[in-house]
């Protein structure tokens, strides 16, 4: 996948589709920057990171997107001396329905969802330029379909899918690739964090059967493998796209 010794930032590498897509580009020999805010969880990515490739340069970088985007970027190329890839992948959740949530949610969810990408793509860009690299978004099929009682994280991400093409383009003449790929339901802890009990996230999953053509939800590998398809120059001519990596939900219309 030519990602041996390139640099690459992943934002939200604590956990979930972020801890799993760190530890593919470890895999392949990349020198990787894992950006969370946990450090006990970004501890053990750095171990499985380590697990599968016991010569990766590693960068954790404890911090909020939503506030040190500049020093992420910053802190990376002080140590690796160039940035050759960008996962913004690092979100936030949550859930309501238009007559129960307030403003609060709103600013949260665009704030980590969409302002953070701005900011982080804004101060790679110009290292990214140099090196002819390439940026993946991680978006969701929130961005292209619509759902009740998450208006707040669908628009956020339909932003993203919106930003990821208009991207693509002011830096296409760079040559730095712009894509996002759109993740159904993947299992992760991601759904409990938004308030899911144990007993209803069963649920949820079962119920998924059915709303996913292939007839199950899918693993955080399989997104993670599709981020590095088009982090690489496997994807040359690859961008502007935004990616389903969700089994079919996008094409479906559940009732």
């Amino acid at each position: 996948m030519s990602l041996a010794g390139k640099v690459v930032i992943v934002t939200g590498a604590s956990s979930g589709i972020g801890a799993v897509t760190a530890e593919a580009f470890a895999k392949l020999g990349a020198k990787v920057a894992l950006v969370g805010r946990n450090a006990e969880n970004l501890k053990a990515t750095e171990v499985s990171c380590k697990a599968a490739n016991n010569k990766v340069e590693l960068l954790p970088i404890i911090a909020d997107v939503t506030v040190d985007a500049e020093r992420i970027v910053k802190t990376a190329v002080d140590k690796f001396g160039k940035l050759d890839v960008l996962v913004n992948n690092a979100g936030a959740g949550a859930s309501g329905h238009i007559l129960d949530i307030d403003v609060d949610q709103f600013d949260r969810v665009m704030n980590t969802n969409v302002r953070s990408v701005f900011l982080l793509t804004k101060y790679a860009a110009p290292h990214l330029i140099k090196t002819q690299g390439s940026i993946v978004n991680v978006s969701s099929v929130a961005g292209l379909r619509s759902f009740p009682a998450v208006s707040v994280y669908c628009t956020s991400k339909a932003a993203i899918d919106q930003f990821t093409r208009c991207i693509a383009l002011d830096l296409a003449p760079h040559k730095v690739r712009v894509n996002a790929v759109n993740p159904g339901v993947i299992v992760t802890e991601f759904h409990k964090r938004v308030g899911m009990s144990e007993e209803q996230y069963a649920e949820y999953l079962a119920r998924c059967k059915e709303t996913h053509a292939l007839g199950r939800v899918g693993e955080a590998k399989e997104v993670a493998d599709t981020i590095i398809f088009l982090a690489s120059d496997k994807s040359s001519f690859i961008t502007g796209a935004t990616l389903p990596v969700d089994g079919g939900k996008h094409a479906m219309c559940p009732r």
